[in-house]
């Protein structure tokens, strides 16, 4: 593969660079028993991960990928997030694993001073301690979680921001991910996208999606600095 030039790369977290699914199934299984209902499995919660904490809640709730209004709202939906909040603090990056290669790419686009970014659906509290306990937040000159903004992807807003700090332009940066909602995000921003085959897409064969570049590996795609 040829070199791919780029002013920044922009990452998302769970199901691209970490397996953060024994985690989140840990919590949101805990949850389900504090509300006297019976755990999922971590199959499940693999399904559900993909668009920030609320919704993993919801679907949690409901078992289905579309909730009803009577799942995302009211003392039910109240009661199971504050008890998914508080188990997952306990479970979060006690059991995620990096995925193979993630590291590698990581250090050789640093070394090569290309600016790298964390953009993900996970709410702050949790973001930073994941990456920290993996080792991984030395890596980023940007990190922004599911409600550092008003929006979060698939809604372009994460991308446009770090692009307009960096200055760059958004033909040349790239969103590299694993779900439609990576896609989507990048599509909407002006950036190109490349996603890994091996992460959380609903169920769904990422390829559907057409992303610009398809890998199974990190370490197959060979960015450099622009």
């Amino acid at each position: 593969m040829s070199a791919i030039q780029t002013p920044l790369i922009m990452l998302d977290l769970d199901g691209t660079l970490v397996d953060s699914a024994p985690d989140l199934t840990v919590a949101v299984d805990q949850m389900l028993i504090d509300l006297d209902r019976s755990p999922v499995g971590e199959g499940r919660v693999r399904q559900w991960v993909g668009n920030g904490a609320p919704m993993l809640v919801s679907r949690a709730l409901s078992g289905v990928m579309e909730p009803d209004s009577k799942f995302r709202t009211g003392e039910l939906f109240e009661a199971g997030y504050l008890s998914f909040l508080k188990h997952y603090a306990e479970a979060n990056g006690k059991y995620a694993q990096l995925y193979p290669g993630v590291e590698e790419a990581l250090n050789r686009w640093f070394d090569y001073k290309i600016p790298l970014a964390v953009v993900t659906n996970k709410p702050g509290v949790f973001t930073l301690p994941l990456l920290k306990s993996l080792r991984l937040s030395r890596y980023f000159h940007f990190i922004l979680s599911g409600d550092s903004l008003p929006d979060k992807k698939p809604h372009p807003a994460q991308l446009n921001q770090i692009v307009e700090q960096l200055g760059a332009n958004p033909e040349h940066c790239w969103m590299v991910g694993d779900s439609r909602n990576d896609v989507q995000a990048a599509r909407a921003a002006g950036c190109k996208v490349a996603c890994v085959n091996y992460g959380y897409n609903h169920g769904e064969a990422i390829e559907l999606s057409e992303p610009d570049l398809l890998v199974s590996s990190l370490t197959s795609i060979e960015f450099v600095a622009q």
